[in-house]
């Protein structure tokens, strides 16, 4: 283990700073939310606009009467991850999310990108939905050209501007400053509204099937009208509606008791948008043919043509209290991200302020809200959709690669972390040490095997990863023969299957005693799980396009040289401020580890 670093080491050298430069005491984050209040916001920030069209386009193109099951593949896809952020949540409650358990597993440097993407994809996730309201918003109005002025976009100097979208941005910003618990209270409002619309669409859709016969059901192509691969191209595209319960993460250090609220509001609310997205979709293709189906406004038009005009003011308000919820879900994790990292010293110490009144992150929340409102009302961001997906695979992926570390090649130190949020992790990888010291008599032997079995694992660790990549770039590359094709990927395929074959040997008894001995939750399958989540994240982010990838290679450019000219020279780590583990001889092996 390279010194002050994760399981991996951090990726770039440290050196020592004067102890001028040692964290001050803080105010923390208050301890406010609930199991409910989770569950509000994780089913909020996930269940957005997105359904109420996306079951028109997806059935349409893919999937056929099939639809449903294209929700519950890309649900359990979806659960991969969440299962790992479970682990994760409840043994590392803090308010980083991705970005702290990245740099407590892997290092310093991925943490960095890690939260520099997530930025990114908060950022222009934000924007995408505000700038959606309006739309939504005229049909309450009549039409766009009875909105009211101050909301209508209009044309400024050769640009089209949101003003209704900038003005929806500020007042969930003056929102979140108030309070942790009132932003979850106005959350939990919303989603109701938003769920209760979903309900009468289920029901009402429901009650027209039963009473016509479902002739959306009565295709010639039959259930599967696009075979297995459009059903499993539908799961693809229908994964990303579930993409919002990773923010329930980044609230972990506001939570009564993250142990046990943390993975059962990340599972509840994901089961209640699959369970929802299902139910909405298999109505709505019931009652049409999917190949009649409207692609702009599949669900209202399917009760219009049952004479049901009326029911486009319900679902619209469902739509627009949607987008709300979303809009809230994508401005909280933020200020808590950047937190994190100037709490770290990667960014300046402005943004790690709490406020002493309403204890949340209020100069961060404002500075957030401030550019997402300037970039909603002045840019149309609907072009660089495919780069908030970018933030969240890589997030996830790094997540998943987190467990596997965790688990066969666990860090002997912990980085800085809040006064009141001393992680769990820290306190379990102590219990090895001591255990060790007892035996004086055992520990070279012991120092050995470890020292071997954490070879090992690291190797498996890093093949697994190679292997995957072999086999999603081969699957995933046009034009490539068929042959090769079949090579490329039998031999990523044979190394991972080895791999994990391996990893599964190594005992990891003594890792899991370490992390259940204060209880919580702790990810099933592994090494499984987490490389099948691997896995399907790498094929959805090889498949983004290349454009897509160009536009964020730039983005984590710029965020390269800001870590090498500021936060590099600022971090943390180059203070020696970590909390240190029982030091015994075999932990002086393990730094020939990196």
């Amino acid at each position: 283990m390279m010194e002050n670093g994760g399981a991996f080491g951090c990726l770039f050298r440290r050196k020592p700073v004067d102890a001028a430069r040692q964290k001050p005491a803080t105010q923390q984050l208050a301890r406010k939310l609930s199991l409910f209040d989770l569950t509000a916001i994780g089913v909020g920030a996930t269940i957005g606009a997105g359904v109420y069209i996306l079951v028109g386009t997806v059935a349409r193109e893919h999937t056929g009467p099939s639809l449903t099951i294209s929700f519950f593949i890309g649900g359990i896809a979806a659960a991969l991850s969440a299962f790992c952020y479970a682990e994760l949540a409840c043994r590392c409650p803090s308010a980083g999310s991705a970005y702290h358990y990245s740099y407590v597993c892997i290092g310093e440097g991925v943490a960095w990108l890690i939260g520099w993407a997530l930025i990114l994809e908060y950022t222009l996730g934000g924007a995408a939905v505000a700038r959606g309201v309006t739309p939504n918003l005229a049909s309450f109005f009549g039409g766009v050209d009875k909105l009211p002025s101050i909301l209508a976009r209009q044309t400024i100097f050769g640009i089209l501007v949101d003003p209704g979208a900038a003005i929806l941005v500020i007042i969930i910003t003056a929102l979140l400053c108030t309070g942790i618990k009132e932003s979850s209270l106005a959350q939990a409002i919303i989603t109701t509204i938003n769920i209760s619309a979903l309900g009468f669409i289920i029901l009402a859709g429901a009650y027209l099937g039963c009473k016509t016969g479902w002739s959306g059901y009565e295709v010639s192509s039959g259930y599967f009208s696009f075979g297995v691969n459009g059903l499993l191209a539908g799961s693809a595209t229908v994964f990303f509606s579930y993409i919002g319960f990773d923010i329930v993460a980044s609230t972990a250090e506001e939570v009564k008791n993250p142990q046990r609220d943390m993975p059962l509001g990340i599972g509840i609310a994901l089961s209640i948008c699959a369970i929802l997205y299902m139910l909405v979709s298999a109505v709505i293709v019931g009652l049409v043919p999917y190949y009649a189906l409207d692609p702009d406004t599949p669900i209202s038009s399917a009760f219009a043509g049952y004479g049901m005009e009326w029911a486009v003011y319900i679902i619209t308000a469902g739509a627009v209290t949607a987008l709300c919820a979303s809009l809230i879900g994508a401005i909280i994790p933020q200020p808590r991200i950047l937190m994190a990292m100037a709490r770290d010293g990667l960014l300046p110490s402005f943004f790690s302020d709490i406020s002493k009144h309403t204890q949340v992150p209020v100069k961060g929340t404002i500075a957030t809200g401030i550019f997402i409102a300037i970039l909603a009302f002045v840019m149309d961001v609907s072009q660089l959709a495919g780069m908030v997906s970018v933030g969240t695979l890589l997030s996830f992926t790094v997540v998943a690669l987190s467990i596997l570390i965790l688990r066969y090649v666990p860090p002997d130190e912990l980085h800085y972390l809040p006064s009141d949020q001393q992680s769990n992790v820290g306190q379990h990888l102590d219990a090895l040490g001591t255990d060790m010291a007892e035996r004086p008599l055992l520990q070279k032997d012991i120092a050995q095997d470890k020292l071997r079995k954490r070879k090992t694992a690291a190797w498996s660790i890093t093949m697994v990863c190679c292997g995957t990549l072999v086999v999603v770039a081969a699957i995933s590359t046009e034009g490539l023969s068929s042959i090769l094709c079949f090579i490329l990927s039998g031999i990523g395929g044979m190394v991972v299957i080895c791999c994990l074959t391996l990893l599964h040997s190594i005992d990891q008894v003594d890792t899991k005693e370490r992390l259940t001995k204060s209880g919580g939750f702790m990810c099933p399958f592994v090494p499984f799980l987490p490389v099948a989540c691997c896995l399907i994240n790498t094929y959805l982010l090889v498949n983004i396009g290349a454009e897509t990838w160009i536009r964020v290679l730039i983005w984590l450019a710029v965020g390269v040289i800001i870590y090498i000219f500021y936060g590099r020279g600022h971090s943390l780590l180059l203070d020696d401020v970590r909390r240190p583990t029982t030091r015994t001889d075999d932990d002086h092996a393990d730094t020939t580890l990196s």
